[in-house]
């Protein structure tokens, strides 16, 4: 029950149902705040309890000051917690761990159960291994039970032995996708309460969401047990940005389009930790379903939210989506009666304002490896031949000296890098590739496949394509991913299925795929043709990471486009096409067909829409989403409170985080004679920490597996084997394109081991085991952005099982410093201007941290000394940031503050 220090509490009545609401109107200052911010206002005034959430709270949001840096700690309550089941996994394994550690204290094991809805969508499992086919969809559904079983059976178990805890089975969709068309709710009921629906989920892209209306983001795996458990999260009031729209987006642009846009001006102006909030007479005129690609990026921008007030198109999107009309009048008479509704004409209070006129937007990618490096559509192919420098070091055609890539010329397209292959296909077929060849071509991932316009406008292009006898270049793999079972019934309903069968862009499964590194091998011929030659081949897909070796470990360069956009890349076959001006082929009499031929008109795409889509396809799909087919409900599920681990699973293992735990937590110890494990640039992500893609043979991951009597074709991914610490451990920073200074001239999961005369090249996981074994603590040093990308929990949980206490960085991306803290590892920050670099820092020294001890008063230090055994000394920055961070530290992690918590209380 909230203290209701404000007498807010009211009734709010809809129809023939009374709710109880706490009205905003009752806090001074109110009215002036963002949409944002008066959501997180609600969720003090109603959690407020005199000691976690006081009225000083409250009242200091009330009055906040939109121009000053972030300084009050608040608690925010989610209402829910999302999961994928990459994330959620270790969090179902953490949870019964957690079970059993209550016990061995004396404590009772019900008490580790979710007090707030949480819900597990299983969407990266699928692997795109067979593609082009009218049944590859069933292939990979085949391959995935195979290979997945015992992770399905013990997320059955999950299902049955925690109350609160829903399971969304394989080949229903993309978490983010299934999220807006059913799982969110916009306005909450609950107890006979009614207030804003907010969340956090185990993946970053969480904030799709906020094209609703509703606040969420992605938090670590950590983080969201503890938020499931009652824990709230602790953060600062944040700044809030406003980006105001106007105008409308022109003809022959898409919602992909935008949000390049969109990512590339707020990546330049920084907002890093800060909410955005779109307002203006341009919301207006954002489609739902454009919102919600907008929100889907927000970890691409780095904000932590990106989020849309409710209004008319919020409700028309609840309709079709087959939301109860109570549930649709409920929220449209809250955000009315809360000021929530979206006012075109008004100007909140913001830290800082930008603006885009939509009808400036243009035709864009992304690309080679970050979704922030746009490239105009029309610039793509001669930004390639500049960018392919970065990827060959070869003799280009005209037979020009071989150059190292630092020092390659500056180049035109025509004048790019050039090694043409001849490629024998299985049918005895032959065709040339080269650099720049488009090998994988995916409509994946939840940024663009739950936008039925770009869908619709893809097939569109298909169709057209077909009819003018055109089709995919052999060598492009080809693959529909979409995020939910609607989309194949509109393509279905529009008869649009079998154009886009024809040029090569059958189902493959309904899960991210290509854009979370399932891509699948490529054609045998293609991959040893492009690995023996070394090629610097590229992929297009319709996602929202293209970061380097996350999409494929053949393909070097990578890039974000719209849907129909990657249709026309599959048929052009080369990076090096200037698809807006370069035929994509020719017609069955040779004539050349131009993108403008086969580019669908916007009344076009509109009718198709109107005609295709309804409310019954999403209430047919969604009636009994929990249920799963034959297949998931015949998985055999153990019984009991507490799991029953199986000592011979390569899948799910009981984790070491709870060894020897006592009731009271060691004091904090200064750091003394650590060695570095990796030195790192900047932009380093959390796929480079904790890759999620495949698992080579040759690395300690692999011979891990091999050991255990795992074939090789059965290694499945690292993101599917995230409940086996053992697998993880060895797996982090293991990622194909880390490149560690320690170890110059190497690249993927290698460092130089100290505790061997010469400090000879090892792999990190056995220079990791000889340091530990030798009692040698680690740290890592860092450039800036570390950390950015997903919300991937093992990136912290890694490092701090191989060792590592303190990471040393220029700056952090918020979830992953937030996550080491969560695991007990020190995040520290050079001075303002310093670097590795400008230190003279090698990797090669020694370190020792002191002052880290004030913790143990109950203070956080701003700053502690860092010296080194070369004389190198600096006062290092603790990005500590909140008194509740300072807790989780102190508790050696923030898994174990709460089972301490919940056993006292």
């Amino acid at each position: 029950m909230s203290a209701n220090s404000f007498d807010a509490r009211s009734t709010l009545r809809v129809g023939d149902e009374s709710y109880e609401i706490f009205r905003l109107d009752k806090v001074e200052g109110s009215a002036r705040l963002p949409y944002s911010l008066k959501v997180l206002l609600e969720n003090l005034l109603r959690t407020e309890d005199g000691a976690n959430i006081t009225a000083d709270h409250i009242r200091a949001l009330g009055g906040w000051d939109s121009q000053a840096q972030p300084s009050q700690e608040i608690q925010f309550t989610p209402a829910r917690v999302i999961m994928q089941d990459f994330t959620g996994v270790p969090c179902v394994v953490d949870l019964a761990t957690m079970r059993e550690a209550v016990k061995e204290l004396g404590g009772d094991p019900s008490k580790i159960n979710p007090l707030a809805p949480a819900e597990l969508v299983i969407d990266h499992s699928v692997i795109a291994d067979k593609f082009g086919t009218r049944d590859s969809f069933a292939q990979n559904v085949e391959l995935e039970y195979g290979r997945n079983k015992e992770r399905y059976q013990f997320l059955r178990w999950g299902q049955t032995a925690f109350d609160e805890f829903k399971v969304v089975p394989p080949g229903t969709g993309i978490v983010h996708q299934v999220n807006i068309e059913h799982l969110a709710r916009t306005v909450m009921v609950r107890g006979g309460q009614a207030y804003p629906d907010t969340l956090v989920g185990t993946d970053s892209h969480t904030t799709m969401v906020n094209g609703l209306g509703v606040l969420g983001w992605g938090v670590g795996g950590i983080e969201a047990e503890a938020a499931m458990l009652g824990q709230p999260v602790s953060m600062l009031i944040p700044r809030v940005v406003g980006f105001k729209l106007t105008g409308e987006l022109p003809t022959g642009t898409t919602a992909t389009d935008l949000v390049l846009t969109i990512t590339e001006m707020l990546r330049k102006h920084g907002v890093v930790g800060k909410f955005v909030e779109f307002y203006g007479e341009g919301v207006a005129a954002t489609s739902l379903a454009n919102r919600a690609t907008i929100g889907n990026m927000s970890p691409e921008f780095g904000s932590t939210a990106a989020i849309f007030p409710i209004d008319d198109e919020t409700l028309n999107y609840l309709k079709l989506t087959g939301r109860s009309e109570q549930q649709v009048a409920l929220v449209e008479a809250y955000a009315k009666e809360q000021g929530l509704w979206l006012d075109p004409s008004a100007e909140p209070d913001f830290s800082e304002k930008l603006e885009l006129d939509l009808s400036t937007v243009v035709p864009s990618i992304a690309g080679p490896k970050r979704p922030q490096d746009r490239i105009v559509l029309a610039n793509a192919a001669e930004q390639f031949a500049q960018d392919v420098r970065n990827y060959v070091d070869d003799v280009d055609e005209a037979g020009k000296e071989s150059f190292p890539a630092s020092d390659a010329p500056a180049l035109t397209p025509n004048g790019a890098p050039s090694k043409p292959v001849q490629v024998t296909a299985p049918d005895g077929s032959t065709y040339e590739i080269d650099h720049g060849a488009v090998t994988v071509a995916a409509i994946t991932s939840c940024t663009n496949t739950s936008n039925p316009y770009v869908m619709v406008a893809a097939a569109l292009v298909a169709k057209k394509a077909v009819e003018k006898g055109l089709t995919r270049k052999p060598w492009v793999k080809t693959t529909l991913a979409p995020g939910s079972k609607v989309v194949t019934d509109y393509f279905d309903k529009a008869g649009l299925t079998p154009y886009l069968d024809k040029v090569g862009f059958n189902l493959v499964g309904y899960g991210c795929t290509t854009c979370i590194g399932n891509s699948g091998p490529l054609p045998e011929e293609v991959s040893k043709a492009v690995n023996e030659h070394d090629l610097a081949v590229t992929s297009v897909l319709s996602g929202n990471r293209n970061f380097e070796g996350r999409i494929n470990p053949d393909v070097k360069m990578n890039y974000l486009a719209s849907p129909p956009l990657v249709v026309a890349y599959a048929l052009a076959g080369s990076m090096k096409v200037d698809i807006t001006k370069d035929a994509l082929g020719t017609d069955q009499d040779g004539n050349p067909v131009y993108l403008k031929d086969i580019w669908p008109s916007e009344a076009e795409v509109n009718e198709v829409v109107a005609g295709a889509i309804g409310e019954d396809m999403f209430s047919k799909s969604y009636q009994d989403v929990f249920a799963g087919d034959a297949q998931w409900q015949a998985l055999p599920i153990p019984t009991g409170d507490t799991f029953e681990w199986d000592a011979q699973s390569t899948y799910v293992r009981k984790p070491p985080y709870f060894e020897g735990m006592t009731m009271d937590p060691a004091p904090v110890e200064d750091i003394a004679g650590a060695r570095v494990l990796a030195k790192l640039g900047d932009s380093v992500t959390t796929d480079h920490i904790s890759p999620a893609g495949a698992i080579k043979a040759d690395t300690p991951a692999g011979q891990y597996l091999t050991e255990h009597g795992v074939e090789r074709r059965d290694f499945n991914s690292y993101g599917s084997r995230r409940g086996n610490h053992e697998v993880m451990i060895r797996g982090t920073f293991a990622n194909i394109r880390l490149r560690n200074q320690i170890a110059p001239g190497t690249e993927g999961g290698y460092t130089r081991d100290f505790t061997q005369d010469g400090g000879p090249v090892s792999f990190i996981y056995d220079a990791s085991q000889n340091y530990q074994a030798a009692g040698v603590p680690l740290v890592v040093l860092a450039g800036k952005e570390y950390g950015s990308g997903s919300s991937r929990d093992w990136a912290a949980k890694g490092t701090a099982l191989l060792g590592v206490k303190a990471v040393i960085a220029e700056s952090y991306e918020r979830i992953h410093r937030s996550n080491l803290i969560g695991m007990g590892v020190l995040p520290l920050q050079f001075p303002e201007g310093a670097s590795a670099q400008s230190l003279g820092l090698t990797g090669e020294e020694t370190f020792s941290v002191s002052g880290v001890t004030e913790l143990n008063e109950g203070r956080t230090p701003r700053t502690v000394k860092v010296t080194t055994d070369t004389g190198v000394e600096f006062d290092a920055v603790v990005r500590i940031d909140t008194p509740g961070e300072a807790d989780y530290y102190r508790n050696g992690g923030i898994m174990q503050y709460v089972l301490r918590n919940l056993i006292r209380g």
